[in-house]
């Protein structure tokens, strides 16, 4: 527990929520400013070994004292004085974002994303960038081009990714939640790994405007935090349709009727749990935490989910036809790196070939294979033919049950370097997520417990709008 000692007043940062920041600021026990003074001594004492933050902002201080004057003024609301951190393919307005990338290293934004542009309005206050795996490409933060962001359990491990950095951060004490990106596991397997709470939202919930891209029809932008409560808070905050974003939906466009009378049915999906590759210690603790449900009186049923094991296939082509298509617009003409090659294709070779790396450029090429003539039908087309049988599969397991729970990642946080040379076994880190980010369901990752002092988290998976089963469930066995 770290307890800082800021003009004479303590702030427990370990236990410090959303709600119990801002009655503390209400009261006058702090300011957002002493809050502010304290991340930032965190950030300076840890974030050189552990680096999750790519850039620390110079005006932090400056939006603190606005956020405290708003307080006094008492216009505040839940967010203002709240310190956040952004995952660097996150834009606000004349701030860098580089999406972790070479390409991109002296890219400025234009403008605000539409989550900045409520979280600015809310009174937030953000402390800077994180880093990721480059273009959120990948599950470890190992292929960001500025070094890999280790995990404040253990230096030794990854944080995860792709929003390894945001997850970090807030594991290190180094802000009291984060926002990430997630398609196809990336802010539930970070937040896993780092003992959090991390929610990819049902798709078109949240607005992707002034996100960078990568799979348009996968990405969701998230709030990772260490309470259920701190993540609905920011959920709240950010969702919504956005003029700016075609594919956001209105609270009307699902409306989920619950199965269970007392409390939600539990599905799991036991025939998906009986392969290998699942670590032991991650089985022990999933069976553990049935047995917790099992004591507060909740239902469970044993569910089928017949073409699950398919998923991963399945995202691994439209994830990277998706990405290859997204990232086109990366030709060092408009903005980002500019290298000069003999003509113009020649340009567009040397830019690419020195600004993006080797993970991006295998996914693009991976990509551009399955979208290309006489491939296009093999591979694309029977991709999304079987994502829909895979959403209707847990749209009939939906029938019986009100949330699909499984572990979250299939091991604890792995070494680094433990899986940079074998792309394989990375892909596998992302057999329990992918589901979510192919069907459009929102899914939360729940710490349960530890296995050699590493973090562990469940995931549970509701129906398409029923982010607040997700919360009640949450709250319930974190006992919020």
């Amino acid at each position: 527990m770290i307890v800082l000692l800021i003009n004479m007043k303590n702030i427990d940062l370990a236990s410090l929520t959303i709600e119990n920041a801002h009655k503390a600021m209400i009261n006058g026990d702090f300011s957002a400013t002493d809050l502010v003074k304290a991340y930032m001594k965190i950030i300076s004492e840890k974030n050189k070994e552990i680096n999750a933050y790519l850039e620390v902002y110079d005006d932090v201080l400056e939006q603190a004292r606005k956020a405290d004057e708003i307080i006094k003024s008492g216009k505040g609301n839940l967010l203002t004085g709240i310190p956040f951190a952004i995952k660097d393919n996150i834009l606000i307005k004349g701030r860098k974002a580089t999406s972790a990338s070479k390409i991109l290293a002296d890219y400025h934004a234009t403008y605000d994303a539409t989550v900045i542009k409520k979280l600015r309005e809310a009174g937030a206050i953000f402390l800077g960038r994180t880093n990721m795996d480059e273009f959120a490409m990948g599950g470890s933060t190992e292929n960001s081009a500025f070094g890999v962001t280790r995990n404040p359990y253990d230096t030794s491990r990854v944080a995860g990714g792709s929003s390894g950095g945001s997850a970090a951060s807030v594991a290190m004490d180094g802000a009291l939640v984060a926002l990430g990106s997630d398609t196809g596991g990336s802010i539930r397997q970070p937040a896993s790994f780092c003992g959090l709470v991390g929610l990819k939202p049902t798709y078109g919930a949240v607005s992707r405007y002034g996100v960078m891209a990568m799979g348009s029809s996968l990405d969701q932008i998230g709030p990772l935090g260490k309470t259920v409560k701190d993540v609905e808070i920011i959920f709240d905050t950010i969702k919504g349709k956005d003029i700016h974003d075609g594919t956001t939906i209105s609270i009307d466009t699902y409306r989920s009727e619950r199965i269970g009378k007392n409390k939600p049915i539990l599905g799991i999906p036991k025939h998906f749990l009986n392969g290998d590759g699942i670590d032991k210690n991650v089985l022990d603790n999933f069976n553990k935490t049935i047995e917790i449900f099992k004591e507060k009186g909740y239902e469970i049923k044993d569910i089928k989910l017949p073409n699950i094991a398919y998923s991963l296939a399945v995202y691994y082509v439209i994830m990277p036809a998706e990405a290859s298509s997204n990232l086109a617009r990366f030709d060092g003409v408009k903005y980002g790196l500019h290298k000069d090659g003999e003509n113009i294709i020649d340009d567009y070779f040397e830019t690419r070939g020195e600004g993006f790396g080797k993970e991006v450029r295998r996914r693009v090429l991976l990509g551009t294979y399955v979208l290309s003539s006489g491939y296009y039908d093999a591979y694309y087309n029977r991709a999304n033919a079987l994502r829909r049988v895979i959403t209707e599969d847990f749209h009939k397991a939906f029938e019986n049950v009100d949330i699909v729970l499984t572990p979250t990642t299939p091991a604890p946080a792995f070494k680094i370097g433990e899986k940079s040379s074998d792309p394989v076994a990375m892909y596998l880190e992302d057999i329990f997520t992918v589901t979510a980010n192919l069907t459009g369901m929102p899914a939360m990752t729940i710490p349960s417990g530890f296995a050699d002092k590493l973090p562990l988290g469940v995931q549970i998976t509701a129906r398409h709008g029923d982010e607040r089963t997700l919360f009640e469930v949450g709250k319930d066995l974190l006992g919020e």
